[in-house]
């Protein structure tokens, strides 16, 4: 979570992915960016994932993941992985999945570095669902932040609504994929909601080959 963030917009966030990715009907789902495996631990309550995989490049945050998960993140039965890579690296073993989340990550990635997320994650890796985090920069002056203040100081950007709507339509567009916008957490009628959520789906067309 930020730092800036109450904790119980941490698992609303959580919460509604988890709820999203089950309603789908989703079998097989990776997690981008996994962090620590709070979204995992979620879906491994749930018998209906039947193949979970996360991804994180940061081998301390994959091995807090690893504790966190414990046996099940091991051979076990095989239903979970935990890979050490990037997203905006090719990942020719994490095709094939019914969905992807996205959880808190894309603004962690150099600005520069979008467009190979984008050739990776929606023109290789190509899940039919996407569920997809961000804060809502709008929202900052609410939790009593500076003007160009982010959440987190690790954080290499926070898009405004208008922004990202613009960069999820234009993916959306070049990938072959629909894009619905909402958000999560408490709502401002001028602010909007501190978390943004994009939700691609692969186009009929395109997902019928």
């Amino acid at each position: 979570m930020s730092h800036c963030e109450p904790l119980d917009l941490h698992q609303q966030r959580l919460q509604h992915v988890a709820a999203q990715l089950r309603a789908s009907g989703a079998r097989r789902v990776l997690d981008l960016g996994c962090g620590t495996g709070t979204l995992l631990q979620y879906l491994l309550h749930e018998p209906q994932f039947e193949t979970l995989v996360g991804l994180e490049q940061s081998g301390e945050l994959l091995a807090q993941a690893q504790l966190r998960l414990g046996e099940r993140s091991g051979a076990g039965n095989g239903r979970l992985g935990l890979v050490c890579g990037s997203y905006a690296d090719p990942q020719p073993g994490l095709a094939g999945f019914d969905a992807a989340a996205m959880v808190e990550t894309i603004e962690h990635v150099p600005p520069a570095t979008l467009s190979r997320v984008e050739r990776v994650v929606f023109g290789q890796m190509r899940p039919p669902l996407l569920l997809l985090t961000t804060p809502n920069h709008d929202f900052n002056p609410l939790y009593g932040m500076a003007p160009g203040e982010f959440r987190d100081a690790d954080h290499r950007f926070e898009w405004t609504r208008a922004r990202f709507s613009d960069w999820a339509r234009g993916v959306a567009r070049r990938n072959g994929y629909r894009v619905r916008l909402s958000g999560i957490g408490e709502w401002h009628p001028e602010l909007g909601q501190p978390t943004q959520l994009a939700r691609f789906t692969m186009s009929e067309a395109r997902a019928g080959g």
